[in-house]
């Protein structure tokens, strides 16, 4: 058995509200919301957070080296594809996923009503147990650009195991 060792990273994402309507992804799952954010994916920024936070542990490029913001084949795709890619990229490494945990910033709309529901979907995409899987939300304080609700932001911390011996490519 191959000796593993700790390493965590950590992943932040912030998007605008879009000034077309369009479907508020988080963590996965639809929010009710007469607004939706804006990106060239789904905009989840949770989703969004937790992959950087994946591949900063694994000393792997963001999201936006795997997931150009050009690039056609990425339009609108779900952001649970972009966790579920670091995941796969971690595995095809030797590794696995511990826990995550984040942090959502948004003054609206309410999001604690659909917490366990986004612990479900991204423990899914991270073939983890969904008690492994932390989500908290809070408001700006009516401070900034999320203050004024603008926007919507995500910090995530990724805790993954790695094989010791591993070199990257």
């Amino acid at each position: 058995m191959k000796n593993m060792i700790a390493l965590t990273g950590i992943g932040y994402d912030i998007h605008r509200f879009a000034e077309v309507p369009r479907p508020l992804m988080l963590g996965g799952v639809h929010i009710p919301s007469s607004r939706g954010l804006d990106g060239h994916s789904d905009a989840d920024v949770l989703c969004h957070a937790i992959a950087d936070a994946l591949l900063g542990a694994a000393g792997l490029p963001d999201i936006g080296y795997w997931f150009p913001p050009g690039d056609p084949s990425c339009k609108d795709i779900p952001s649970l594809d972009i966790v579920a890619k670091a995941v796969s990229l971690i595995r095809e490494r030797g590794g696995r996923i511990v826990n995550v945990d984040s942090s959502l910033i948004a003054e609206s709309p309410r999001i604690s009503p659909y917490l366990e529901q986004m612990k479900g979907a991204l423990g899914a995409a991270l073939g983890i147990s969904p008690v492994r899987v932390g989500i908290k939300a809070t408001t700006n304080e009516q401070l900034g650009a999320l203050g004024r609700r603008e926007g919507i932001a995500a910090f995530a911390v990724a805790a993954i195991l790695m094989p010791e011996d591993l070199t990257m490519p």
